[in-house]
């Protein structure tokens, strides 16, 4: 970053002068604990100052870290720093003089002790040059702050009736994440480290040769298009209710944790739909091939019993966790995802390594009060946000809407249901349906599921069939059959 800088000046105590009213006079944290909250106001001043010395370098940096005008602590800070950002967004340079006339259209220029309490803030330094380390300064102590009155608010909240101590320490937990959500790191990289990862990529890409990359599905043409379910990615599988969405997830998810060869992936399934013992039924029936009616009927032979028990053990091993939870918002689910992964470091001795959401329009927005449309953006970019947080692939279901039905044709992407975001923000999109017999528009091809790539960030698009074997709810990868069955 560019350095501006100005004459020499006195720069005095970081007390001197009019320092303004501070927060914790009425910050109930501070009295609790009997000591002043952390603040640095030497860091306010200069962070300050540098937004004034040079608006059109600093200021950005702040609003790329997301600076709220009360990280700063001292009350008049916040008043000047609120009024810089408003410069800022009018796309006007700030300065001393355009400052104080912005604070006096807001019958705020006396509060701050006029253009001399500027000018006092102005005077701490000389150089614009350690803006990045007051901006570094003031966040961690506005964390800090922010840490000990969610403590604070946490132990009064102990000594209260709680009637439901899950939901409780579910809150608790959820302010602690969003407080650790905003120390984000600097995300910004020279150009030289991108590209020297990009030629890191580039190597591996020759001399793999087309070589599995990220987590294997088990079919064989999807993972061709794909080469696996890459880390970072959202994945978003879509379908019209009963298309087989949720067996086909539980699949992947299967073939993840227990693959034929290697080391399997340590895999969280969120099931806001089923309860944990129908998913535990599925996957034991597809696992073991038994039909899920005659076990249900309770007619089974000797040889199924036993292909059940040997697939129950296989599966008690593999390193799954299923949460069950319902009507989560997409903070709880991160949040939860957080702390299984972190049982799941400690249990099985690695990282997560897949994550599968069902489904996506089962996840309540924070707000209620906004459109429905706006609330699943929050969700699915919250749902990106999981991928990258941490590094795995996340497959989320979703539905399609009923165009397709009524237009009898394949499904696309404009058919995803009720925000055009789940779009935008997926790298990978799958649409599953079952195709159409061309000889008779009424009937369905007995097995065969048609699964649409239809968007791929790095990679092509394409169309595969599989077989679905629904007497025990597995996809396989496709084997042609001539029967017909009725319309689904």
């Amino acid at each position: 970053m560019a350095t501006s800088s100005r004459s020499p000046k006195t720069s005095g105590n970081v007390h001197a002068g009019r320092p303004g009213r501070s927060e914790n006079k009425s910050d109930p944290a501070g009295g609790l604990i009997g000591r002043t909250m952390p603040h640095n106001v030497e860091a306010e001043q200069g962070l300050l100052a540098s937004c004034i010395l040079d608006s059109s370098e600093v200021l950005p940096l702040c609003m790329e870290r997301a600076l709220p005008p009360e990280a700063f602590y001292v009350s008049t800070h916040q008043i000047i720093y609120d009024a810089l950002v408003a410069l800022y967004e009018k796309k006007t340079a700030a300065d001393e003089i355009l400052l104080a006339e912005e604070l006096s259209n807001r019958s705020q220029l006396d509060v701050v002790g006029g253009i001399p309490g500027i000018n006092q803030i102005t005077d701490r330094i000389e150089t614009t040059a350690h803006a990045s380390y007051f901006l570094d300064i003031v966040r961690t102590k506005y964390l800090l702050r922010r840490l000990i009155r969610c403590s604070t608010r946490t132990v009064e909240r102990c000594f209260e009736e709680q009637e439901n101590l899950e939901e409780f320490l579910q809150n608790v937990e959820s302010e602690i994440f969003e407080i650790g959500m905003d120390k984000s790191q600097d995300a910004s990289r020279q150009i030289s480290q991108t590209i020297d990862a990009a030629v890191t990529m580039v190597h591996s890409f020759l001399e793999g040769k087309g070589a599995m990359r990220g987590i294997a599905t088990g079919f064989k043409d999807l993972d061709g298009l794909t080469l696996g379910l890459q880390k970072n990615n959202m994945i978003v599988l879509a379908a019209r209710p009963s298309m087989g969405k949720t067996s086909l997830a539980l699949n992947i998810a299967e073939t993840a944790a227990l693959p034929k060869e290697g080391e399997g992936s340590a895999t969280i399934i969120f099931s806001l739909e089923m309860g944990h013992q129908d998913l535990g039924m599925r996957l034991l029936c597809a696992r073991s091939r038994v039909s899920m009616s005659r076990l249900q009927d309770g007619f089974c032979s000797p040889e199924e019993k036993q292909m059940l028990a040997s697939a129950a053990i296989e599966l008690k091993k593999a390193p799954i966790v299923i949460d069950d939870s319902s009507n989560l918002t997409i903070m709880e689910l991160r949040a939860k995802a957080r702390r299984i992964a972190s049982r799941i470091q400690h249990q099985f001795g690695s990282k997560v390594g897949l994550i599968v959401i069902d489904y996506l329009q089962l996840l309540a927005g924070t707000n209620s009060a906004i459109a429905r449309e706006q609330q699943i953006s929050e969700i699915s970019r919250g749902i990106k946000g999981l991928a990258k947080e941490l590094d795995v692939p996340v497959v989320v279901l979703s539905q399609l809407n009923r165009d397709m039905e009524k237009e009898k044709r394949k499904p696309r992407l404009s058919d995803l249901r009720e925000s055009g975001s789940i779009e935008q923000d997926a790298d990978v999109v799958l649409l599953l349906s079952k195709p159409k017999d061309s000889e008779d528009e009424y009937q369905t091809i007995q097995n065969v599921a048609d699964l649409i790539v239809a968007k791929q960030r790095n990679g092509p698009v394409g169309e595969l069939k599989l077989t679905f074997r629904k007497e025990y709810t597995r996809f396989e990868n496709h084997s042609p059959q001539p029967h017909h069955e009725s319309a689904y």
